[in-house]
């Protein structure tokens, strides 16, 4: 966060949307991820760009993944933590947003494996190309069901 007020100021960029309460309303996301991976950098991007202040961890993700309870089958190539949720991969964050607002009793939501056409997989390497995939809300039971298509 400090870094984008120093972003600002070399800018020229007037503080208001960067100051301490602006930043505190922004919901954080703990990001786990490989230090390599382009994808994982871009749907951190993604989520900066739409309200959210993200704290991102280079030191994989498996780890995360079971220590926040999401099911291994549901596997993707990082996994977050926002307002008690686990994130697994590459999660639109309107649905992030849904998902804070209605609260559902959940372990969170998956987009599993890499879909061409989520964030994070839509930049000009996959040219147009968007595959079609589903946001599953994971139960507390290990159960999914579809939070939202995309098609």
């Amino acid at each position: 966060m400090q870094r984008r007020t120093l972003l600002a100021l070399a800018a020229g960029l007037p503080l208001a949307p960067f100051t301490t309460a602006a930043m505190a309303a922004a919901p954080m996301v703990e990001i786990w991820k490989d230090p390599n991976c382009g994808c994982c950098q871009d749907w951190v991007k993604h989520l900066d760009k739409n309200g959210f202040a993200t704290r991102v961890h280079d030191e994989g993700n498996g780890a995360a993944r079971t220590r926040l309870g999401m099911p291994a089958k549901l596997g993707s190539c990082h996994t977050g933590l926002v307002g008690g949720y686990a994130i697994e991969g590459h999660v639109p964050a309107r649905e992030l947003q849904r998902l804070l607002k209605e609260k559902p009793k959940a372990v969170g939501l998956a987009v599993p494996g890499m879909p061409v056409g989520s964030p994070g997989m839509d930049g000009p390497a996959y040219g147009d190309q968007r595959d079609p995939y589903d946001v599953l809300l994971v139960l507390t039971d290990g159960s999914t069901r579809v939070y939202q298509s995309y098609r």
